[in-house]
């Protein structure tokens, strides 16, 4: 393993629960445990439990924090009320995507963006340089990425667990994309709990100090036991996030594309009263029309759509596939696929070309899961 490669907090204790290690990012990171399979199924069914501290965190606050926010992000902060939470993104000039992002409130003037773990130090760059050519001086900005570690409880038994170790909070009136702060979980101090998460379930992120992060950590896993939790690795959080149509960047988000032909316009607001970085691209995208879409796919042949294979429509390449496994919610074969939008409607059949040979697909409704459990 690369000894250049970061590790979290939690990083002695996968090792003793039997965690199969891989470089992600950047990071040293648990791939799996017992099994993506049936972590994933633990996840759907009752809980998991996943080390997510690798993921970056910058603190923005002071008069100008939102201005700055509002330059560098797609959606409107200026909606959020303190203790909300908004899904964004990050654009260059031509509109397509440098990050996806958290943006939690925590104050009148107090702001935290949640970046990538792989983008940390990107994101860090533009975001500064972005404040200096608009010279906002009025507000500090700070990278605290290695003083927070960042734990996620996810499934439908979520909240069942964590109540009685957080008798402070009131689980049940938190809605999705919330948040509380100061919150004692397990006789851990929090610094933000709030109930999002990237697997298309119910849940909760728990931010602590790093160094408070391991005794967090064994309290959760020991109060879920009995209701099935697990600890969960990377390969689950994909197969998790994919069968929910979340985007991952590198995948369906990235320098190549940008969020309108990622089914991600919902987070664009070209109306919000300010300007920010490409919004002239997005806005004349709009105008002009998408030429491609990304589309789910269901393989009718056998064989699994894989990352970068070509899409083919009567032999001819139109696409590629950007994430694709076997779906252990559905028990299918499927994959996410940018093609052009004449090939895009669903029941459209298509070619995946895997090692050489074209197989039959479909294009079917997305997300591919819905959770019935989802508040």
């Amino acid at each position: 393993m690369n000894e250049t490669l970061k590790r979290t907090p939690l990083y002695e204790l996968h090792l003793k629960l039997g965690a199969r290690m891989v470089p992600f990012g950047g990071w040293e990171m648990p791939v799996q445990y017992t099994g993506v399979i049936e972590e994933h199924r633990a996840v759907r069914q009752a809980a998991g439990l996943f080390d997510v501290s690798h993921m970056g965190e910058f603190e923005v606050s002071g008069p100008q924090a939102l201005d700055l926010i509002q330059l560098v992000s797609t959606n409107n902060a200026a909606k959020l009320a303190v203790g909300d939470v908004q899904y964004s993104l990050m654009c260059y000039e031509n509109g397509n995507v440098v990050d996806d992002i958290l943006v939690y409130r925590l104050g009148e003037h107090r702001y935290w963006l949640v970046v990538n773990a792989g983008n940390t130090r990107k994101d860090w760059e533009w975001i500064t340089t972005a404040r200096e050519r608009a010279g906002l001086r009025n507000l500090e900005l700070v990278n605290r990425s290695d003083e927070i570690a960042l734990l996620a409880l996810q499934g439908p038994k979520a909240a069942e667990i964590l109540q009685p170790l957080a008798p402070g909070a009131v689980l049940s009136e938190m809605a999705p994309f919330t948040l509380k702060a100061g919150v004692t979980v397990a006789g851990v101090p929090t610094l933000v709990l709030s109930r999002t998460g990237y697997t298309g379930e119910d849940g909760f992120e728990i931010y602590v100090k790093s160094e408070d992060a391991a005794a967090l950590w064994e309290a959760l896993l020991e109060a879920g036991e009995e209701e099935g939790l697990l600890p969960c690795g990377l390969g689950a959080r994909d197969t998790l996030r994919f069968e929910a149509k979340l985007p991952l960047y590198g995948h369906e988000i990235s320098e190549q594309h940008n969020p309108l032909e990622a089914g991600l316009g919902f987070a664009v607001k070209l109306k919000k009263g300010v300007d920010f970085i490409g919004r002239d691209a997005l806005a004349k995208q709009k105008e002009q029309g998408l030429t491609r879409k990304l589309v789910g796919i269901e393989m009718i042949d056998r064989g699994i759509p894989r990352q970068g294979y070509p899409v083919a429509v009567n032999g001819q390449t139109v696409g590629e596939v950007t994430t694709g496994s076997f779906s252990p919610t559905l028990e299918k074969n499927i994959g996410l696929a940018y093609v052009p939008v004449a090939y895009s409607a669903v029941g459209t059949e298509v070619e995946v070309i895997i090692r050489g040979r074209a197989l039959k697909a479909r294009v079917v409704e997305t997300p591919f899961y819905r959770s019935p459990h989802r508040r």
